[in-house]
């Protein structure tokens, strides 16, 4: 892609954070953001990087009344040697796509959704935290453009990625925290839009998440749309089990997420020499072992949380508690396995990370 690169005044430049431990999660956003647009006629055209602003929307525009919209979410790292590392952002931009295609809307090219990334987070580089812990958070996304109020595909449509320097996603940080199963709402189900990663499954998980909270949980743990049996994931991550020398999480079905994140996690894994199990999982199953004491460790795995252990699951009014609601071996294990290799810690033998060159467009 040629970029047209709108250059920023020095007073335009808002002032970074000064305590990188209370920036909490994308409550700060940089100074720029990128974005391009699509039509029918001109495919994707008119790239640039410009002050982040805000856009303005007719009120017919059809992802305010149709939802058709998708998103991604990675981090880049600084090391310790001051270089930027992305996380298998090639697979952010698969899965991008895979999204785009099951909400009807366009494909954008793999090279230019990772140019568009990294051009943006070279010229935003002040802004990604020198603490281990810290990162900046990227967000693509994409969105209908049209102005009608007829139910049907957009023929326009524009991508934009905005950053924000993120520290812990929860407040507890790299503590146990308390999982609400809820067997009454449904966030999705086979043949619908559960494994896009599209606003709509977030926006049917905001009643339950709020009754998560009531009842003193971080987060709502999902059972199946069908029968509500089967575990399948958690609002923000997938989730794993560890039944004493088993590993085990939720097979993909076509209503869970294909988290990047989960797929790092069962190949790291294998590696440790853990028997891996993909299936599926009925909660009777995880309380029973709860309760045995044969589920030794619960922890989620996602991009914003990275792994969050579970110190107990609410069920039916009435809890569970894992492994004395401590962090267990194995959580600590792929803990510190992801983050020493995403910030150049440990050998990348994956070939996981992807550079940001930070001598282009110095100048801009």
């Amino acid at each position: 892609m040629k970029i047209e690169i709108h250059p920023l005044k020095k007073h335009e430049l808002k002032p970074l954070y000064t305590n990188p431990n209370e920036l909490g999660f994308c409550k700060l956003f940089t100074d720029r953001m990128f974005v391009m647009h699509y039509s029918e006629v001109d495919g994707w055209h008119n790239p640039a990087i410009k002050k982040l602003a805000p856009f303005q929307l007719e009120p017919s525009t059809i992802v305010l009344h149709y939802a058709q919209e998708i998103f991604e979410g990675l981090k880049a790292f600084r090391t310790k040697k001051g270089e930027i590392n992305l996380f298998r952002p090639e697979m952010n931009a698969k899965r991008f796509n895979r999204s785009a295609a099951r909400m009807c809307m366009p494909a954008i090219p793999e090279f230019d959704f990772l140019e568009s990334i990294e051009t943006l987070v070279r010229l935003e580089e002040r802004w990604i935290p020198s603490t281990t812990g810290a990162s900046l958070y990227i967000r693509p996304f994409m969105f209908a453009a049209d102005t009608t109020l007829g139910v049907r595909a957009s023929s326009t449509y524009t991508y934009c990625v905005i950053l924000s320097p993120v520290g812990p996603y929860y407040a507890e940080g790299f503590n146990p925290i308390s999982l609400y199963v809820s067997d009454e709402y449904t966030r999705a189900a086979r043949g619908g839009t559960g494994e896009a990663k599209t606003g709509g499954n977030y926006a049917a998980s905001l009643l339950a998440g709020r009754v998560a909270r009531e009842k003193g949980c971080a987060q709502v743990l999902w059972l199946d749309g069908a029968e509500h049996r089967f575990v399948e994931e958690v609002g923000a991550m997938n989730i794993f089990f560890v039944f004493e020398d088993r590993l085990v999480t939720p097979a993909l079905n076509g209503s869970i997420l294909p988290g990047i994140t989960r797929d790092s996690v069962l190949m790291l894994a294998r590696e440790q020499g853990l028997k891996v199990e993909e299936r599926p999982l009925p909660i009777d199953e995880v309380i029973g072992g709860i309760t045995t004491g044969s589920v030794t460790e619960i922890f989620g795995a996602g991009t914003a949380a990275s792994i969050s252990p579970v110190g107990s699951l609410r069920y039916r009014d009435q809890d569970y508690v894992v492994g004395n609601r401590k962090v267990g071996p194995i959580s600590k294990k792929m803990y510190d396995l992801l983050r020493g290799i995403q910030y150049g810690e440990i050998e990348d033998r994956h070939n996981w990370i992807r550079k940001v060159a930070l001598d282009q467009h110095a100048a801009a």
